[in-house]
Formats: C-alpha cells, structure tokens, sequence
C-alpha cells in the first residue's frame, strides 16, 4: 500500500478538498471527522503523515497531539488553521509539529508539507528496523560477548580487559573476533556506533 495521509478536520469542505488535491499526486487518503474517529480506525502499518485542524469539536488539536505520544503513535503532525494564532502556533511547534498552515491553505505548500511529514516518517521508520537488528545480533552474543563487547566500546584495549575479567589476552581477542562476526561490525568504531545507537555506552571523544 501507498504512503497513507490522514486528515482530521470536521469541516467537510475542506476533507474533500485537501483529500482531492492529495490525491491529484498519487497519494493515499483517509479522513476523519473528529479524532476519536481516528483513534477508532484500523490504520494500515505504512508510512504516513497527519493533517490535523487546530479547533476540533470535543478534544481540541494540541490536545490530540499529546494523546498521540502517549499512545505511541508516532506519525509526524501538520496543523492547519482558520485563524494566525502565534502562540498556540509555538506550542505546536514546540510539541513536535512538523508545520503549521494557515487557511486558505496553498496547495504547493501543504504538498510540501505532506511530503517532508511522509519522509520524516519513512526515515524514523528505517531507523526503528535498524535499531531492532542491532537488537537482534546484541541479544545472539553469549554474555561473556557482551561483557567484552561493552568494555571494547568504553575504549578498553585487549590487555586492560583481559586483567579485568580474568581471562588470557587470546581468549579476549577470540571473543572479539565473535562479538564483530555477530555484530557484523566491519570496524571499531562501527561497532562503536552500533553500541551508541542501542544505547549501550557512550562513544569515545575519538568517534565522531
């Protein structure tokens, strides 16, 4: 299925409008009158993007933009509103809004916006994957694996880790040769990078 966009707004209007325009460049739509009814459907697992009217009826648009965060819904938010309102603007914004239009809306600039939200969310989307087979290959090493692995990562050379765990210098490089194998690691600082994106350690001042 195509990248999705979904749009919040009780005007029926401007659903059909922005859903037309939309789909004028090949994209998927779904509307919703009310955000309840958003929270109702069963949306397809794609990348995608919300358009969301700042003044719904019932539970207002800021408010549905915190609901989404706890709920884990992580699908980038573009607002649009009737009315140039600066400071519920910034505290959009400020919640994670990737922009916020006012009416009349230009059609080049929601597009712009509808594709900048659908790439954020493809790319947040890559990097979930990443993380979960970084994840993956973390959790096949042995405990001993991570053991070394973590002190390789914080900088620790064979020799210093192989007098701290107790273990010969060559029982230490064969484990590291395990822990890069099954890391698929091509390098140190690879494999530092890795441990940095599990949240494993903190890289060293020589990695950037």
């Amino acid at each position: 299925m195509k990248e999705i966009v979904y749009i919040i707004d009780d005007d029926a209007s401007v659903r059909e409008g922005l859903g037309d325009l939309l789909r004028s460049v090949g994209l998927e739509v779904l509307t919703f009158v009310s955000s309840q009814e958003f929270l109702d459907s069963k949306r397809p697992d794609v990348p995608g993007c919300i358009i969301l009217d700042v003044r719904l009826p019932g539970r207002s648009g800021l408010e549905f933009q915190s609901m989404l965060t706890s709920l884990g819904i992580e699908l980038p938010v573009i607002f649009i509103s009737a009315h140039s309102d600066i400071p519920i603007s910034v505290r959009a914004m400020k919640a994670g809004a990737i922009e916020f239009l006012t009416k009349p809306l230009r059609e080049q600039e929601l597009l712009d916006a509808a594709y900048a939200g659908i790439e954020l969310d493809c790319a947040r989307r890559q990097q979930v994957a990443l993380i979960a087979e970084l994840q993956s290959r973390y959790d096949s090493l042995t405990p001993r694996e991570r053991e070394i692995m973590n002190l390789v990562v914080a900088g620790s050379v064979n020799k210093q880790i192989a007098a701290q765990i107790g273990l010969s210098e060559v029982t230490v490089k064969v484990h590291r040769g395990h822990v890069m194998q099954k890391m698929q690691a091509r390098s140190l600082v690879d494999l530092v990078r890795m441990a940095d994106s599990l949240g494993l350690t903190t890289k060293p001042a020589w990695v950037r």
